[in-house]
């Protein structure tokens, strides 16, 4: 693991890998990527490296040009995030995306338990959903539907949780959280596509308020490199891992 973090706005962001032109960031949940300027996570990378010129350099950071990420994930959600601050590095890392080349790779604590062999063998989510984002009455949505689909496997099961990882194998808005809906097992802390019961229960006993949704690994080539490698997450953040393995745990599945 790369042993940069970026102190800023009273957070310490990991820094998962970085090179020259680019870095992957380790996002905490409730942090917004760009929609708040002076406050996001690009503002806080912005501005920790325009005041160290040293770490600035060896990234190729300059001012005028900044940070710019290249993958994006909701304000509730936490993960890796990847930026560049070179145009042409940018640009080789967005077609990557744009092709779908990239592998995506979620983990999320759900609610409720899946059939044995389901467990076992993992399977795929294959519900249609509208283009836009939708709520927990009708997470599909209304309108045209498209092809979606999301492949998952479950890690290890508490006594209300099931660990599940997660890969979206389409690019629909809150995919992974309106699937995991469909399914009848809400991602926990669902304030979107959860019921209002989890929520209350989870916020009021718990604690817990934040989408149990982490973006854990990213498969790609890295500027530089011939071939893709898979860069992971150091974890599922703690508050995460509190609430599944506090939830007097039943038995793994690996």
């Amino acid at each position: 693991m790369n042993s940069l973090a970026i102190n800023a706005g009273g957070l310490s962001i990991p820094v998962i890998r970085s090179g020259p032109g680019w870095l992957i960031l380790d996002k905490p949940a409730g942090l917004s990527v760009h929609n708040e300027p002076g406050a996001d996570l690009l503002s806080l990378v912005n501005g920790f490296f325009s005041n160290r010129p040293c770490i600035a350099q060896a990234h190729d950071f300059t001012p005028e040009f900044g940070f710019h990420a290249v993958n994006r994930l909701d304000r509730s959600t936490s993960g890796l995030i990847l930026a560049a601050c070179r145009q042409e590095v940018l640009s080789f890392l967005a077609r990557q995306f744009e092709s779908r080349t990239v592998k995506k790779i979620y983990r999320a604590v759900l609610h409720g338990h899946f059939l044995q062999e389901t467990e076992q063998e993992g399977g795929i989510w294959n519900f249609p959903l509208s283009p836009d984002a939708a709520g927990r009455n009708d997470p599909q949505g209304g309108g045209r539907l498209l092809p979606c689909s999301t492949r998952y496997r479950v890690l290890a099961r508490s006594a209300h949780y099931s660990l599940a990882e997660l890969e979206p194998l389409t690019g629909r808005m809150h995919q992974i959280r309106r699937h995991a809906a469909m399914s009848g097992h809400p991602v926990a802390g669902d304030r979107r596509y959860g019921t209002r019961r989890s929520i209350a229960f989870l916020s009021r006993n718990l604690h817990f308020e934040r989408l149990a949704l982490h973006a854990y690994g990213l498969t790609l080539t890295l500027p530089g490199e011939a071939l893709p490698e898979t860069i992971e997450s150091d974890g599922i953040p703690a508050d995460m891992r509190a609430l599944f393995e506090e939830d007097a745990p039943e038995r793994g599945i690996r």
